[in-house]
């Protein structure tokens, strides 16, 4: 092995040259890898399970996970959950959002805790040919002798489930609650031991935009196996309930220390109430002052639906007008 003598006390060696050159398969791109651990944490009641309940019924029906995405392959998906009802939140919900429920399944723990050290869940993967795991939240999955603060106790578990995920080519998603410690970096807000971020490839932050209750924001804050996305954003809106709004230009860090929450969308909202001040105009002609002042289409978009702007058509173009007070 390149010019190296073997001997009894030879240590075992792997030679790169050996390795087979693998692409990475996604879930859902760049968010979400196969094979691999994602992390999805932010504060409580922030949209977490929304979002991934939602991402759920899309990969059982075999639709896009947003506008734009390619269609997922159908699959079926182990979900546990330790917090919220199966019969009165969890399932009202994936039928709300059209899942497949016979692809939805669990893991009977109610005689025996579930832990992330437990052989059941490589059962269950292999048994159901699961393509996602989720653990919701993964606080309710470390087990009553773990401590999740500690490196010692937290790597062993993480690489035994990494080893999962890969071995079994199945995406598991960890869900987590952050820190209140809200002057630190999102890395250091996480779920305890920092060897969770480690072991994730994909780590994502969702919170919700200070100045618009019903908006919230998936942010990505580590991609370690391909070029950071966008944020992206949705809706939780009391009359039209869930809808998807979008890429939405702010960081992790603004997203959970608030600032410039909303920055980018009230230039938005400003531009079209000075454009507009005067009567209706053009689509096209607004679309392209804002390309020239630098706002993205789906901020415009957006800032359009915050402040209820109109659009009728007269012959052949279409007209935006501020509503009538």
């Amino acid at each position: 092995m390149g010019g190296f003598m073997e001997n009894e006390s030879t240590v075992k060696l792997i030679s790169l040259d050996t390795i087979p050159v693998q692409e990475v398969e996604w879930l859902v791109y760049p968010f979400i890898p196969c094979g691999k651990i994602t992390i999805i944490q932010g504060d409580p009641g922030e949209g977490k399970t929304t979002f991934i309940l939602q991402l759920i019924a899309r990969l059982t029906t075999g639709r896009p996970a947003w506008d734009g995405m390619s269609p997922m392959t159908p699959g079926n998906v182990i979900y546990q959950t330790a917090e919220d009802g199966l019969s009165d939140t969890i399932k009202p919900r994936l039928l709300a959002a059209g899942a497949a429920c016979d692809k939805v399944l669990m893991i009977d723990d109610s005689d025996r805790a579930l832990t992330l050290e437990d052989d059941r869940l490589e059962q269950a993967i292999v048994q159901t040919h699961a393509r996602l795991v989720v653990l919701d939240p993964i606080q309710g999955y470390i087990g009553a002798g773990v401590d999740m603060h500690r490196a010692n106790e937290i790597r062993p578990l993480m690489h035994r489930i990494g080893v999962l995920a890969e071995k079994h080519h199945c995406a598991i998603v960890l869900i987590g609650h952050m820190n209140k410690n809200s002057g630190e970096k999102s890395s250091y807000r996480g779920l305890g031991s920092i060897d969770f971020q480690a072991a994730a490839r994909s780590v994502l932050v969702v919170g919700r935009i200070k100045d618009d209750p019903t908006l919230r924001v998936v942010c990505p804050t580590k991609s370690s196996l391909a070029p950071e996305g966008k944020a992206i954003a949705f809706r939780l809106d009391p009359e039209q309930g869930f809808q998807w709004a979008g890429e939405y230009d702010i960081s992790a860090e603004d997203l959970l220390s608030g600032n410039s929450r909303g920055h980018k969308l009230r230039e938005a909202q400003n531009f079209l109430q000075e454009v507009l001040a005067e009567g209706a105009l053009p689509q096209t002609e607004i679309e392209a002052a804002a390309e020239q002042k630098g706002i993205k289409p789906k901020t415009l978009r957006n800032a359009r639906y915050e402040l209820g702007v109109t659009s009728h058509k007269v012959g052949k173009r279409w007209l935006w007008e501020l509503p009538q007070e």
